[in-house]
C-alpha cells in the first residue's frame, strides 16, 4: 500500500545510491551542527513559521523511494499550525548524534527547509534517515494509518516538554468511554481509554457497504451485542453469559484523524480493496450525528463538536501496489492544494471529491485518511 514498485534491480540500485547519500548528508550535517553555534541556530530556529501560511507557495518533497506515505503525512503535520506551534517550542537535542535521532528536530530541520528555501521540493531523507534508526523502514511500502501512528508516538516520546507532550496530546487524542453491560443479569463495567484516530468500518456486520461517513460514524458508535463464542464472563453471574458492548464520545481533540477500513482480509487471508463509492462532508457536526446515548459529555464540550475537512490522505491502486498523495487545505488561504511528492498545484473541492472512490474503480483513487479541523467559536 506505498508507491508503485519497479523491478528489483533498480530499486537495490536506488537504495544503494540513497545510502551513499544519507552518510554524505549525515557527515555535511555533523560538521554544520558543531560549527554552528548553538544559541545561533536555537534562535534562528525559534523564528520558523509554519509551512501553511505559504510565505513561499506550496513545497513539496522529492519521493526518495517508496517514500509517498511519508511525504504525505508530512505535509499534513507540517501543514497544520497548531502542529507547528508546538514544533517550534521544542528543546533542541544537545549534540550532533542526538540531533540526528531526534525526530521532532528533524521535522522542525525540514519545516525550517521548506519555510526558508526558494526550491519548488526539498528531499526529506534525513528525517528518513531518523525514522529508520527507529526501526522505520525504507523503500518499502506503508499503510498510511500505521505510520502515523508510528510517526506520532515518537513524536511525543521525544518531546521533553512535559507542556508540549500535554499540548501534542490535546491536539490529536480522541477520548471514549467503552461499556460492558451483562444481559442476564445487567452488571455494567466502564473504562475509559484515548485513541489517536477513529477507526470506521466502511461495512456492517453482514458486508453490506456503509453509503456516508456519517453511516460509519453512527455504525462505529452503535451497540455490538456478544452472543456465542463472543460471550464474557461475568462475575456476577459466574459464568459466560451474553453481553451488551458499546462506545462512548467524551471528548474530541482539534484536529480529529479518521481512518476509513478500506483494507479488508478476505477468507483466503488476502488483503482486499474496497473502492466502493463512500462520499464525506467539508462540514462535519457531531452532535448531528450522534444520539445522546453515543456520548458521554457535557455541553460544553459538545458545543466545540463542530469540524471542517482540513486534509485527506488519499490512495490508488491495489492493496499490494499502489500509491499515496495528500489534499490539503490551507488553514490561512483557505484553498485546497495538492500534494503528490515533489508536484504541489491549488485544486477544487469537486477534484477532493473524486477520492469518495468507484465501485468500478478498484485502482481508482479513494480517501483513506481523513483529518478534520475543529470549527472557531463564532
Amino acid at each position: 500500500m506505498g508507491q508503485r514498485s519497479g523491478h528489483q534491480e533498480r530499486s537495490k540500485n536506488l537504495e544503494l545510491a540513497a545510502s551513499e547519500t544519507m552518510k554524505a548528508e549525515s557527515k555535511v550535517q555533523n560538521n554544520k551542527d558543531e560549527a554552528e553555534e548553538p544559541k545561533a541556530k536555537d534562535q534562528r530556529l525559534t523564528l520558523v513559521f509554519g509551512v501553511a501560511d505559504l510565505k513561499n507557495g506550496a513545497i513539496g518533497l522529492y519521493n526518495i523511494g517508496q517514500s509517498c506515505c511519508l511525504n504525505s503525512l508530512l505535509q499534513v503535520f507540517l501543514m497544520n499550525i497548531h502542529f507547528t506551534g508546538i514544533l517550534r517550542r521544542i528543546t533542541v537535542p544537545p549534540c550532533a548524534r542526538h540531533k540526528s535521532r531526534n525526530v521532532p528536530y528533524q521535522m522542525l530541520l525540514l519545516l525550517e527547509e521548506m519555510q526558508c528555501g526558494k526550491q519548488k521540493a526539498v528531499s526529506p531523507i534525513a528525517l528518513a534517515r531518523c525514522l529508520s534508526v527507529h526501526r522505520v523502514k525504507l523503500f518499502v511500502q506503508h499503510d498510511a494509518a500505521q505510520l502515523f501512528l508510528t510517526v506520532w508516538n515518537l513524536i511525543k516520546k521525544q518531546m521533553k516538554k512535559p507542556e508540549l507532550v500535554e499540548e501534542l496530546s490535546n491536539l490529536y487524542t480522541i477520548c471514549v468511554q467503552e461499556h460492558l453491560a451483562c444481559q442476564k443479569c445487567s452488571l455494567e463495567t466502564k473504562r475509559n481509554s484515548s485513541m489517536l484516530t477513529l477507526p470506521l468500518p466502511v461495512l456492517d456486520s453482514n458486508s453490506h457497504r456503509l453509503k456516508t461517513l456519517e453511516d460509519c460514524l453512527q455504525y462505529f458508535f452503535s451497540p455490538e451485542e456478544l452472543t456465542h463464542h463472543n460471550m464474557c464472563f461475568c462475575e456476577q453471574c459466574g459464568r459466560r453469559t451474553p453481553f451488551l458492548q458499546s462506545m462512548k464520545l467524551v471528548r474530541l481533540p482539534q484536529t480529529l484523524t479518521i481512518h476509513l477500513k478500506r483494507f479488508c482480509f478476505e477468507k483466503s487471508a488476502n488483503v482486499q480493496k474496497l473502492s466502493h463509492y463512500l462520499p464525506f462532508p467539508q462540514d462535519l457536526d457531531f452532535n448531528a450525528v450522534l444520539t445522546e446515548n453515543q456520548c458521554e459529555a457535557d455541553s460544553d464540550e459538545k458545543a466545540g463538536w463542530k469540524y471542517e475537512l482540513f486534509a485527506v490522505v488519499a490512495h490508488s491502486g491495489s492493496s499490494s501496489c499502489g500509491h499515496y498523495c495528500a489534499y490539503i487545505r490551507s488553514l490561512t488561504e483557505h484553498k485546497w492544494y495538492c500534494f503528490n511528492d515533489s508536484e504541489v498545484c491549488q485544486v477544487l473541492w469537486d477534484d477532493v471529491k473524486c477520492t469518495y472512490g468507484h465501485s468500478n474503480l478498484h485502482w481508482g483513487e479513494t480517501a483513506y485518511l481523513l483529518v478534520y479541523m475543529k470549527k472557531r467559536p463564532q
